[in-house]
């Protein structure tokens, strides 16, 4: 944590502020994701509409209505967890491909509704003029988040706060229950847990950390367009989560840092780096199930059967 509180000052070009301020908002993108998959084992290729739908509600309220962040940032969050009860309760009595297939639909009824909404949502043109979350009265000293640092360590505190949620929410009973729920329903059921309720609340809590990271990217980019909330990204976000590691936090952190950064780094495959995406999920999927921090996991052990 304390290198992450460091680096900015370290690399304070506003091109490496800026992957890293993209790398934070991935994270919670991916951890949100990562409740999804890997707790209740449900393959979501939706989960960029809700963050298409935080990044909209949150940018319109501002734009439209003149609320402040702090009004507007809640609020997205609840929109995008409204909206994942509401498209919860058809889509989770699926399971499997057909779950898959359900929040593919929504996704696509999303960007549909942002392009037609042209008196709303400017359409394909984009949403211009999003304000930055204002300023911050820290004993005297007025920090304006407009500036990449400022937001960097804006954005670093909700990351860590949602991390610490999502941790404390997975290690104990709810955790317990999704995993029940995953592994076998009906032996969940007879032992107390309910597997509807389990996976509308994992589904909710997803979709509204989802609507978080929406509404720190409107404010970071200050525009939004529908390209941003695209099956594509939904595609990138479960890439990072196959990645890092399925079942667990560290998992989709690790993944979304990876992914990141890995665009810059493969900047002169042009785009060659969509292939390279796709052989390295490939390969993950097919020799390493568990992901990055799964292969970890297996070094450690055969290093502790070794030393024993």
């Amino acid at each position: 944590m304390l290198a992450a509180l460091v680096l900015p000052l370290i690399f304070n070009e506003a091109f490496y502020q800026h992957i890293m301020i993209s790398a934070v908002i991935n994270i919670i993108l991916a951890v949100s994701l990562g409740i999804i998959v890997g707790y209740i084992g449900e393959l979501s290729l939706g989960h960029a509409a809700f963050y298409g739908i935080g990044a909209y509600t949150s940018a319109l309220l501002m734009v439209k209505l003149g609320l402040p962040f702090a009004a507007a940032f809640p609020l997205a969050i609840a929109a995008a967890g409204f909206m994942g009860f509401i498209i919860g309760i058809p889509a989770l009595r699926l399971s499997g491909h057909y779950f898959a297939i359900a929040t593919l639909g929504f996704q696509g009824i999303v960007v549909l509704l942002i392009i037609n909404l042209v008196d709303l949502t400017r359409g394909p043109m984009g949403l211009p003029g999003i304000p930055s979350p204002g300023t911050f009265d820290f004993f005297g000293l007025n920090i304006s988040f407009g500036d990449k640092l400022a937001f960097y360590y804006l954005a670093f505190a909700v990351m860590i706060v949602i991390l610490i949620l999502v941790r404390n929410l997975l290690r104990y009973k709810f955790g317990e229950a999704f995993i029940a729920t995953r592994e076998d329903p009906l032996l969940a059921s007879s032992i107390g847990v309910q597997p509807r309720d389990c996976r509308m609340t994992a589904f909710v809590i997803s979709t509204a950390l989802a609507g978080a990271a929406g509404s720190l990217y409107a404010h970071y980019t200050m525009f939004i367009s529908p390209d941003s909330f695209s099956l594509g990204e939904s595609i990138y976000l479960v890439t990072m989560v196959i990645i890092g590691g399925r079942g667990t936090i560290v998992g989709p952190l690790v993944g979304a840092m990876i992914l990141t950064a890995l665009p810059e780094v493969l900047r002169f495959a042009g785009d060659l780096q969509f292939v390279i995406y796709g052989l390295m999920l490939m390969l993950v999927v097919i020799f390493f199930p568990k992901g990055i921090v799964g292969l970890v996991d297996q070094f450690k052990q055969r290093s502790a059967s070794l030393e024993s």
